[in-house]
C-alpha cells in the first residue's frame, strides 16, 4: 500500500507531538498529542465507536423491512426498490466528496458529525410515515445524504482524538461498533415487525438513531478541548493531497473497490445454492443465507478490532494487502458454488474479515498520511472512490450474474481483488522509509 508519510518526520516539541510535514510545508502541531501516556479509549473514542454502532442498528432496522414496506404496503416494484437504494448510495458518495473539505476545518467537522448523525436518525424513522413510494423514496435519500456528509467529518473527529501511534486500534472499535450495529439492526427488526407490525417497526428505528447523535456529541466535546482554534479554508486541495502521496496510497484501494461487490449479492448466491443444495424452501433458505450474513458481520466486528492492533504495528499496507489476499479466496469459494451451509458460512467468514481489515486499514492509512489540515479531504476523496467503485461492482457483476453464470461474475471481483494484492506489494517501501 501506499506510503504511510506525510512527507518528512518534524521534530516534536517538549510536550508537543508533531504531526507529518507535507513537502514544502511547515511542521503542523497534531492534535493527538492528548495522549501521550499511551491512553488511546478515551470517551471520545467510545463515543464515536457507539455512535456507529447505534447508528447503524437504526438504519439497519429501516433496511430490512424496506422492501416489505415498499412492496407490500406502498405496493411498488422491486424494480423501484432497487431504484431509491441505487440513487442513495449514489448520493452518499457525493456527499462525501463534498463533506470531505468542509471537514478539513476542525469547528465545522464537529457540527458536521453531529447534525449527520442527527440528520441520519429522524429521516431514517420518518421513512415509516411515508404515504407514498416518492416520499419514501425522498427520505431514504435525505436519510443517505446525511450519512455521506457525516463520514468525513466523524473520520477527522476521531483521528483528532488518539496518537498516530493507535490511529489503527481507533478506527477498528469505530469499524466494529458499526459492524456489530448490523448484526443487532435485522435481529430488532424481526423482533420489532413481529410484535408491532412494518410501520411501527420504522418508526422506532429512530430510537438508536438518537443515541447515536448523543454520543457524537460526547466526541465533538472531547475534540473540542484539544483543538487549537485554527480555522481552516474548506476547499478540495488536490494539489496538497497529491504532495501528501495520496494519489500512489490509493493504487490499491481502486482495484479493491472495484471488486468490492454489495453484500447482498452474496446473500442472494447463498440463498440460491442452499435452496438448490438441501432441498429446503426459498423462505427457508433465505433465512438460513440471512443467519449466515449476520455470522459474517460478527466476524467483521473482530476482525475490525484485531486488524487496528496490526496496523499499529505492522502498517496499513499489510493489512489491507492480507484483506484482498482473503477476498479472492471468499470470491472463490461463491464460485464454486459450495453448497454446505458450513462451507457457506466459511465464505462468509472469510469474507467478513477481509472487510473488516480492509476498512480499518484504509481510514488508519488516510489519517497517518495527512496533516489534520487535509484529512477531512482524505477521508472524502477514499469515501468517493469507496462509494464508486462498490456502484459499479455490484452492478457489473450483477449483469454478470444474471446474462452469463454467477461463477463468472464472482471470478470477475476475484481478478480485481488479485490486482489489489498486487499493487498492494507494488507499492509498499521498507519499514525505514516508511517512518516505522
Amino acid at each position: 500500500m501506499g506510503d504511510d508519510r506525510g512527507g518528512q518526520r518534524g521534530l516534536a516539541q517538549p510536550g508537543k507531538a508533531m504531526t507529518e510535514v507535507p513537502p514544502g510545508g511547515a511542521q503542523i502541531p497534531d492534535q493527538t498529542s492528548a495522549a501521550e501516556d499511551g491512553r488511546w479509549l478515551t470517551p471520545g473514542v467510545v463515543g464515536v465507536g457507539a455512535a456507529s454502532f447505534f447508528s447503524d442498528s437504526g438504519h439497519e432496522i429501516t433496511t430490512a423491512v424496506l422492501p416489505s414496506f415498499l412492496t407490500s404496503t406502498l405496493h411498488a416494484s422491486a424494480g423501484v426498490l432497487g431504484v431509491i437504494e441505487g440513487v442513495s448510495d449514489a448520493l452518499t458518495g457525493v456527499m462525501k466528496l463534498v463533506g470531505g473539505p468542509l471537514a478539513d476545518d476542525p469547528a465545522a467537522r464537529r457540527r458536521l458529525a453531529a447534525g449527520g448523525y442527527l440528520g441520519t436518525a429522524v429521516a431514517t424513522g420518518a421513512i415509516g410515515l411515508a404515504a407514498t413510494v416518492w416520499q419514501a423514496g425522498a427520505l431514504r435519500a435525505v436519510a443517505w445524504l446525511s450519512r455521506g456528509l457525516r463520514s468525513p467529518a466523524r473520520d477527522s473527529l476521531l483521528a483528532s482524538l488518539v496518537p498516530r501511534s493507535a490511529y489503527g486500534r481507533a478506527f477498528g472499535v469505530e469499524r466494529a461498533g458499526d459492524n456489530l450495529g448490523a448484526v443487532a439492526g435485522p435481529l430488532l427488526a424481526a423482533g420489532l415487525v413481529a410484535w408491532l407490525g412494518i410501520r411501527p417497526a420504522m418508526l422506532l428505528a429512530v430510537v438508536p438513531g438518537l443515541f447515536a447523535a448523543a454520543a457524537i456529541v460526547v466526541a465533538a466535546r472531547e475534540a473540542r478541548r484539544t483543538a487549537d482554534g485554527t480555522r481552516r479554508r474548506r476547499r478540495l486541495d488536490l494539489a496538497g493531497l497529491r504532495g501528501a502521496g495520496l494519489g500512489r496510497a490509493l493504487l490499491p484501494i481502486v482495484p479493491f473497490e472495484l471488486g468490492n461487490v454489495a453484500t447482498t449479492l452474496l446473500i442472494l448466491r447463498a440463498t440460491q445454492l442452499l435452496a438448490a443444495g438441501g432441498g429446503r424452501s426459498v423462505q427457508a433458505a433465505a433465512s438460513l443465507a440471512i443467519l449466515v450474513y449476520a455470522g459474517h458481520n460478527v466476524v467483521a466486528a473482530r476482525a475490525s478490532v484485531l486488524g487496528g492492533r496490526w496496523v499499529d504495528r505492522a502498517g496499513p499496507r499489510v493489512v489491507f494487502g492480507m484483506a484482498a489476499a482473503l477476498y479472492v479466496a471468499a470470491y472463490a469459494g461463491f464460485a464454486a458454488g459450495w453448497r454446505s451451509p458450513g462451507l457457506l458460512l466459511a465464505a462468509f467468514a472469510v469474507a467478513g474479515a477481509g472487510i473488516g481489515l480492509a476498512e480499518t486499514a484504509e481510514s488508519a492509512l488516510v489519517a497517518r498520511l495527512l496533516p489534520d489540515r487535509l484529512r477531512g479531504s482524505g477521508f472524502g476523496v477514499l469515501g468517493g472512490v469507496q462509494s464508486g467503485g462498490d456502484l459499479l461492482a455490484s452492478a457489473v457483476v450483477g449483469i454478470l450474474y444474471a446474462v452469463v453464470s454467477p461463477a463468472v461474475g464472482f471470478g470477475y471481483a476475484a481478478a480485481w481483488m488479485a490486482l489489489s494484492v498486487t499493487a498492494s506489494a507494488a507499492t509498499q517501501r521498507p519499514a525505514v522509509a516508511a517512518g516505522r
